[in-house]
């Protein structure tokens, strides 16, 4: 594979950048790797131009955050060469949280502060690239989580703000209030959803480019045993054969290529997986091969 470093993008106008690719460290704790190999791991994203992480305060148990940051502590130098993503809003319950009762939603700004100061401390940072709330909570209040930004802002304790999971309403309801850089949402060929209930649009309308979770569809794509999957898996080969490129790039490319200019996400503690997403941004599919996997997704062709 080419050794070309993973291209950076603006993904809005309040001026935040993301590698084209964003290493996602919600798996870290299943990994168990040393802080020595957490920290091989951060360099060599770091190497390949992977400057973007993507954590969130319940990843892990409540741990995967401190994982992460007694890694980092190892060689601090390398917090200026990359961004660290967080999201809080969910309340899980368990040993790192005894006071939670029940797993709940919670969008106050008492918790959003709270949450942001927490994750700090675990990530042994002065700070957050960006910021976003988990899961759109039915008692969120848009104009305090709003309010709540600006002070964390104020602070200096967050850069940038956005959300994961939300509808192109509670989006546009958040964005109007203050600047929003993303909405995080899950998309794959086997999760279309956001390509077709006006999420997308509303992000390409807005000018604010998509993180995506799940992209390999938790790697149900390379289920080899599952009949329903084997159109499309052939179709993503074909494609993948024809270009000299491995499976899971085709797919990276093939998101990448809509308009609203998708941000993925990796989910893997393999740098060979890592690099095969980087592979994505250097190669572009032709119109007819991105409308042939989508034919094989939706197992129709379009009418």
């Amino acid at each position: 594979m080419s050794q070309t470093p993973c291209p950076a993008l603006r993904t809005s106008d309040d001026g935040l950048e993301l590698s084209r690719i964003v290493a996602g460290m919600w798996r870290m704790k299943e990994w168990e790797m040393t802080p020595q190999q957490r920290l091989a791991l951060i360099e060599q994203c770091l190497d390949m131009g992977v400057s973007s992480f993507d954590h969130a305060d319940i990843y892990g148990g409540y741990q995967v955050e401190s994982l992460f940051g007694e890694a980092l502590a190892l060689r601090p130098a390398l917090r200026e060469r990359m961004q660290i993503v967080s999201k809080c809003g969910i309340k899980l319950v368990g040993p790192a949280r005894p006071s939670h009762g029940i797993k709940h939603y919670d969008t106050t700004a008492a918790h959003i502060a709270a949450s942001v100061d927490n994750s700090l401390k675990a990530l042994r940072t002065d700070h957050l690239d960006l910021l976003l709330i988990h899961r759109p909570d039915p008692l969120m209040d848009f104009d305090e989580m709003a309010d709540a930004f600006k002070a964390l802002r104020a602070a200096g304790k967050v850069k940038h703000f956005g959300v994961s999971n939300f509808s192109r309403h509670q989006f546009e309801c958040l964005h109007r209030r203050i600047p929003l850089a993303t909405n995080q949402v899950e998309f794959s060929p086997l999760h279309l959803a956001p390509m077709f209930d006006e999420t997308f649009d509303g992000l390409q309308d807005k000018g604010v480019a998509p993180m995506i979770w799940s992209p390999l569809a938790g790697g149900r794509l390379f289920d080899k045993e599952n009949a329903k999957l084997q159109p499309l898996r052939g179709k993503i080969q074909q494609i993948a054969n024809e270009l000299n490129r491995p499976f899971s790039s085709v797919v990276f490319a093939w998101m990448m290529a809509l308009p609203s200019r998708p941000i993925p996400l990796t989910g893997s503690g393999r740098i060979a997986a890592i690099a095969e997403a980087v592979e994505a941004t250097r190669f572009t599919l032709e119109r007819e091969q991105w409308f042939d996997i989508l034919g094989a997704a939706r197992q129709s062709e379009v009418a």
